[in-house]
């Protein structure tokens, strides 16, 4: 079975199955959880290392005589689980149930079998779920596994979401909208059109409620099995939920699948009727020079991009960058660097602006304009950003092959100052 690689189903399934029970967390008093668990949630948050335990910050917290509840402690785990810190979030949802004695709830178990993935692998995730009590089995530790199963990727997961599909049904796993939502994005996850199609028909006659963002799921299905005419009709899905939402992300996927049928009209089309109803981001100005780009009409991206410049507020990089690919990917060398000149007047622009440049010219084998651009991007780069392997090893190693020490070497102390601000 043919299985599509996609993160954005991941964290949808993920965000299917957490929104249903997300509410849980959010019915205690919030403010005075957060409050009563600042200090505790500081001491953890200084032990940076994932390696090393918490457990003796929790530990020490009772020994000082302080207190901490269920609902603070599942609001601890929600914390370090945002902060993707997942083996602390799994150490203090095991801390709670074994050193505190208190119960799991279904949506604990069911984020907690999601951080044994993220910490030890699907088997172990597996193994918890096979052994928890049927009362802890229920639609959210399900989703969980379903989740995993997506992220793994694999055939043989694949056919382990069909079998994990029927035993819910065998066990009467309620059909409503989450639990529908979950085998709909398992289906797409494993390529099943069959599948999909038959539960997308019983989520739309039996509760009438479909996200944007299932038929968005559905069209980029439908276009990695070669359906176009399938794909189509869910873009027009799509759009009507434009009309009820009004959300730039929802715009933003229907210019992005458009450009991939590659049908420049509708792209137009749906640029021009939305645009005035909608309070258009950066991210949409990005996305629509983007789409253009890979259909060659670099005339209408730079269209847009100007059309972004002159009403812009705050200038944003990321949307040059859009334009500056475009040129790269073309060969426009002259006009990418007409337009980052233009664009530095009294800004400072990112590293990863010089780093476009860079890699376009070491792909058309311009080395020397290569190597000036890498020195730009790395002279600015601010904390948290180094240049990726490819453009950095082949920089070192034509300035190598040309006997150039002292460029090799520049370079090579830039980036160990970069490695020191990470």
């Amino acid at each position: 079975m043919k299985l599509i690689r996609s993160t954005r189903l991941v964290y949808n399934l993920y965000e299917n199955w957490t929104s249903k029970f997300r509410v849980s967390f959010l019915s205690t008093d919030t403010g005075r959880s957060l409050c009563s668990i600042k200090s505790l949630q500081a001491r953890i948050s200084k032990v940076r290392d994932p390696k090393v335990s918490v457990v003796q910050v929790l530990e020490s917290w009772i020994r000082e005589g302080k207190s901490v509840n269920k609902a603070e402690l599942q609001l601890l785990v929600r914390l370090m689980k945002e902060y993707r810190r997942f083996n602390h979030a799994l150490e203090i949802s095991q801390w709670m149930t074994d050193r505190r004695y208190l119960d799991l709830s279904p949506v604990d178990a069911a984020i907690r079998l999601e951080l044994i993935y993220k910490v030890r692998g699907v088997d172990d995730a597996e193994y918890y779920f096979n052994n928890i009590s049927n009362q802890l089995k229920s639609e959210n530790s399900y989703g969980a596994l379903l989740s995993t199963y997506v992220q793994e990727k694999s055939v043989e997961k694949a056919e382990k979401i069909e079998k994990l599909i029927e035993e819910m049904e065998g066990k009467g796993i309620p059909h409503d909208i989450y639990t529908l939502r979950n085998r709909l994005h398992a289906y797409v996850a494993a390529g099943d059109a069959s599948g999909f199609e038959k539960t997308l028909k019983e989520v739309e006659n039996k509760l009438r409620i479909v996200d944007w963002k299932t038929y968005s799921f559905a069209s980029d299905l439908y276009l990695k099995i070669g359906e176009t005419e399938k794909a189509l009709n869910m873009l027009k899905k799509l759009e009507d939920k434009i009309h009820i939402l009004k959300r730039s992300l929802a715009f933003e996927h229907i210019l992005s699948l458009y450009a991939r049928v590659g049908n420049k009209d509708e792209l137009y089309r749906v640029w021009n009727q939305y645009k005035p109803l909608l309070k258009l981001k950066n991210s949409s100005y990005s996305c629509m020079i983007t789409s253009l780009a890979k259909m060659d009409d670099i005339d209408g991206a730079e269209k847009i991009f100007h059309e972004w410049e002159s009403s812009c507020t705050m200038y944003d990089f990321r949307v040059v960058n859009k334009l500056l690919c475009a040129y790269c990917q073309k060969g426009l060398f002259d006009k990418a660097e007409l337009l980052v000149n233009k664009a530095v007047q009294g800004r400072t622009p990112y590293a990863s602006t010089w780093n476009v440049l860079a890699i376009g010219y070491m792909l058309n084998k311009q080395m020397d304009k290569a190597v000036e651009m890498l020195k730009k991007a790395m002279l600015v780069g601010r904390k948290g950003w180094k240049p990726n392997s490819l453009i950095l090893n082949s920089c070192l190693k034509y300035l190598e092959t040309q006997g150039n020490a002292e460029d090799r070497e520049e370079i090579l102390n830039l980036h160990k100052n970069l490695e020191l601000q990470l």
